[in-house]
């Protein structure tokens, strides 16, 4: 499985939701077994720069490049880039992923 993360911050913060609400688009494309859109909570003390985030898991590179090729994508992207400021993005295989026995973190 892939894991898709994105993180987004506005150019303004009256940006913030209508950069979650274009990003939202992305749901309605049919290739992620699973897909959310968050505004960050801005919890951490050390790291308030983000403000949305799209979290995303694909079956495989074919799931994520059929994602990335949807009509519904390129949309998203036209109506939030100019909203935008930074865009941070990582794919990484799950299966290849370092974890901590259970119960330790």
């Amino acid at each position: 499985m892939i894991r898709h993360i994105v993180f987004f911050t506005a150019i303004s913060n009256d940006n913030i939701e209508s950069i979650r609400k274009g990003l939202q688009m992305l749901t309605g494309i049919p290739h992620a077994q699973h897909l959310e859109i968050s505004l960050n909570r801005k919890s951490d003390p050390n790291s308030k720069e983000i403000d949305v985030v799209v979290y995303g898991e694909f079956a495989d590179d074919a799931a994520l490049a059929a994602y990335k090729a949807h009509e519904t994508y390129a949309e998203s992207i036209r109506r939030v880039k100019p909203l935008r400021e930074l865009r941070f993005a990582v794919d990484y295989d799950q299966a290849q992923a370092l974890t901590a026995p259970d119960g330790q973190a």
